[in-house]
């Protein structure tokens, strides 16, 4: 794209094509109009219309195109009705069926939210009151968060089927009967998978959450399951510094 392509008002001044299309950063467009920024988008949203599927990249630049128009408004979180009103008029006139305008300007806003976090400071984002991490980062750790409880689960089946149960006595004239050899090791192996996992599901806790989104109520509730499971974490703890019995 040219500059004097870029300096032209009109929606008509700005065009793009998949091929060879340069992926835009915040700079090279801040400064750029209102009406080219328009132009720029409706550019863009027409262009991804026609290969739709194919690209993620004229996505992108769309969201960056609207992060400056956010800028240009100082309107970084989108919400205002100005804000609302010059993206609607970026779409309108495409000649793309409405469900198509919808889908894509979801796919954007994907973006625009990941984008943010490239752009602004943890203290910027905490002003207009964004979430620290992105859509993405937050779909990343609830999946983690969802293996863990899985591992979790797991671990916690395989510690009450290997953990040796208390012998039962033997009836008048018979031997007890023996303990599989291998059940104390894969017993032992379990307890140690089982606090590893338990480890990893409390450091998935979130300390934004805790401080910026619970209620008083909540985070007393919180307090309350932390300090019982100190008290049990302590309780063990007593047995493992304990010397083997026997020894």
């Amino acid at each position: 794209m040219s500059p004097s392509e870029i300096a032209r008002p009109e929606r008509a001044g700005v065009e793009v094509s998949a091929p060879d299309l340069p992926m835009l950063e915040l700079d090279d467009i801040r400064n750029e109009s209102e009406s080219t920024l328009v132009a720029r988008g409706a550019a863009y949203a027409r262009e991804y219309d026609q290969i739709q599927g194919k690209s993620t990249l004229l996505l992108k630049n769309l969201a960056i195109t609207q992060i400056a128009l956010r800028l240009r408004y100082d309107d970084v979180a989108g919400r205002s009705g100005p804000y609302r009103a010059t993206v609607a008029s970026m779409y309108s006139g495409l000649g793309v069926p409405a469900d198509r305008i919808t889908q894509t300007q979801a796919s954007v806003r994907w973006h625009i939210n990941n984008l943010l976090r490239r752009y602004l400071t943890p203290r910027e984002l905490e002003k207009y009151d964004l979430q620290p991490t992105s859509l993405l980062e937050r779909q990343q750790d609830a999946r983690q968060l969802n293996s863990a409880i899985v591992k979790a689960s797991k671990a916690a089946s395989a510690v009450e089927e290997s953990t040796p149960k208390p012998a039962k006595k033997a009836a008048k004239g018979t031997a007890p009967e023996p303990a599989s050899p291998g059940q104390p090791v894969k017993a032992t192996s379990d307890h140690l998978r089982l606090a590893e996992v338990a480890k990893d599901i409390v450091g998935k806790m979130d300390r934004t959450v805790i401080t910026k989104h619970m209620t008083d109520g909540q985070r007393a509730k919180l307090d309350k399951e932390l300090a019982a499971l100190e008290r049990k974490i302590a309780s063990l703890r007593k047995l493992t510094h304990k010397p083997r019995s026997g020894a």
